[in-house]
């Protein structure tokens, strides 16, 4: 349709647009330095180590993470995940997860399963809740981590990792949270939250480029312990083959994503000057609106709590009597609304939401989404709601 409208309801799987900052920060590096940082002593080089040096202090800060150098940057939140998992975990280990979980925790848990550590996945309730108690009692002598997502990609309900971090430091098993649906635009307080590893995607609500995510190792955390996921290069110890054992070096093997990173600092610094409490005030008033315009719809099923409060803004629905994939198809075909549909690879949620292997349709709402884009979009989802009756 010629002239047809826009709306970019998707920012749960990323976040578009971006601050003009960001894009401006990231082609800056590229024009003016565009040096591989560490790995020369000229002046480019230096300038860029000041860009990676910035950008890991800025980060830190922004999660409250004491020592800057134990901010590591990965190419995703994925990678980060399987750094943690793979380079923590030995045959014989035990591990607590929840049944909410993105594949990126579930998956490399399964093949770790089958190399013989033991996996407990916790039932939740019907709307995505998860009894924190349920996490203590699951405890065993063998357990060497208990991972939880701060919300799911699913239903955006917010779990109780506040709770479950001090159960865990009660009982020293250390704490891992992915914060990718959160990070941005929930306030995230390591010390607070009893967090011992954060891990961290940079193109969600941090509002950074694709490429570049992360993973914050608390003071607590003895980071020996973890074997790197790659090794390589790092611009340090150049007369050994031996990976270096100090951070951030341990970790980040190969030449680093500067100018994501670059666009990362961007991002938390538009965050920062915005205000996490704004930007949290502004996705729930938008999220509570379209809560209710969904409800005014009967064919909608909606997912997750209708309280906006137990939630980011990520709400999934279906409509009776129409597959997820035709209502995703016809909203951008037709109206130019643009979404996700299926399992937004959390097959494990849409298990304990009773939705699998059908999927939902999902809106991703984000700190630029507006009003008006919501009345539009829930106005095309009662067109097609009409066409089907």
């Amino acid at each position: 349709m010629e002239g047809k409208r826009q709306v970019y309801f998707d920012n749960a799987a990323t976040s578009w647009p971006k601050p003009p900052e960001v894009a401006a920060a990231v082609s800056s590096f590229i024009s003016d330095v565009g040096a591989n940082p560490g790995r020369s002593a000229h002046s480019l080089s230096i300038e860029a180590s000041g860009v990676l040096y910035d950008a890991r202090e800025l980060a830190a800060k922004f999660f409250n993470l004491a020592d800057t150098q134990r901010c590591i940057f990965t190419l995703n939140a994925t990678t980060a995940i399987n750094l943690v998992f793979k380079g923590l975990l030995r045959p014989g280990d035990h591990v607590i997860t929840s049944g909410v979980e993105h594949n990126a925790v579930m998956r490399p848990l399964r093949a770790l399963e089958r190399g013989g550590v033991e996996v407990t996945v916790l039932n939740c309730a019907p709307y995505g809740h998860l009894d924190s108690e349920a996490v203590e009692h699951a405890i065993k002598p063998n357990t060497k981590l208990v991972t939880l997502n701060h919300a799911s990609n699913v239903t955006g309900t917010l779990l109780p990792i506040r709770e479950v971090g001090r159960m865990c430091r009660a009982h020293g098993v250390p704490f891992m949270v992915d914060s990718a649906q959160t990070a941005g635009s929930v306030r995230i307080d390591m010390e607070a939250d009893n967090i011992d590893l954060l891990v961290f995607a940079g193109h969600k609500s941090l509002l950074g480029p694709q490429g570049v995510g992360g993973v914050a190792i608390g003071g607590g955390v003895d980071f020996s312990r973890i074997e790197p996921l790659v090794r390589g290069g790092t611009g340090s110890g150049s007369e050994v083959e031996e990976q270096p054992n100090f951070l951030p070096d341990m970790f980040e093997a190969g030449t680093p994503n500067t100018p994501g990173i670059s666009g990362l600092a961007a991002g938390i610094t538009f965050v920062l000057s915005v205000g996490i409490e704004e930007i949290r005030a502004h996705e729930l008033e938008l999220t509570r609106m379209l809560l209710g315009c969904l409800r005014e719809m009967p064919q909608v099923e909606i997912l997750g709590d209708p309280d906006p409060e137990t939630r980011v803004a990520t709400v999934s629905f279906n409509l009776r009597g129409i597959s997820p994939s035709e209502v995703g198809f016809r909203l951008d075909d037709e109206f130019g609304v643009l979404c996700r549909t299926g399992l937004h690879c959390s097959p494990a949620t849409h298990k304990t939401l009773g939705t699998f292997p059908r999927g939902a349709v999902r809106f991703g709402l984000g700190y630029f989404s507006t009003e008006d884009e919501i009345d539009y979009a829930t106005e095309s989802l009662k067109k097609i709601a009409g066409d089907s009756n």
